[in-house]
């Protein structure tokens, strides 16, 4: 079953991220989807910001990785917009065995290699402001949070 949200600010999109962060368990990975500009690192600072993250989150686009360690658990924040060829050479899916929390943006690029337990997000751009969240859970961990928080 898939759950919808619709965001009409930023603050909305925060807002879901900070509820769907109060229903976290370690393993936990996150797949956001979305063109440019859709809102993905947006979730991914309302998320962190409930985790009690303290730096400053910004999209690792040249990185793909950044690791917060300062928060409730660890958050590896994912941005494999640029990734190439190499993703089994880097450890990616090691992310995925650990006890902290993954989000993930542009997953399609890891897709045959995704865990098959997740949370894939959708995010549609309506107009300037208006977002609409689709929610695909994938594991009972998963339909259990989004009928908890949606």
């Amino acid at each position: 079953m898939n759950y919808k949200y619709t965001s009409r600010c930023e603050e909305d999109t925060l807002e879901i991220a900070e509820n769907i962060e109060s229903e976290k368990f370690p393993g936990m990975v996150i797949c956001l989807n979305g063109e440019l500009g859709s809102g993905k690192t947006v979730f991914v600072k309302g998320f962190a910001k409930a985790l009690e993250v303290k730096e400053t989150i910004t999209s690792p686009t040249f990185s793909l990785i950044k690791e917060y360690n300062d928060g409730e658990m660890p958050l590896y924040h994912m941005d494999l917009y640029r990734l190439e060829d190499k993703k089994n050479d880097i450890g990616l899916t090691d992310y995925f065995n650990r006890d902290g929390i993954c989000l993930i943006e542009w997953p399609e690029m890891l897709e045959e290699d995704l865990p098959e337990e997740r949370l894939d997000i959708d995010i549609k751009v309506i107009d300037e402001n208006t977002r609409v969240l689709i929610f695909k859970p994938y594991g009972s961990q998963y339909e259990d949070l989004c009928q908890a928080v949606l």
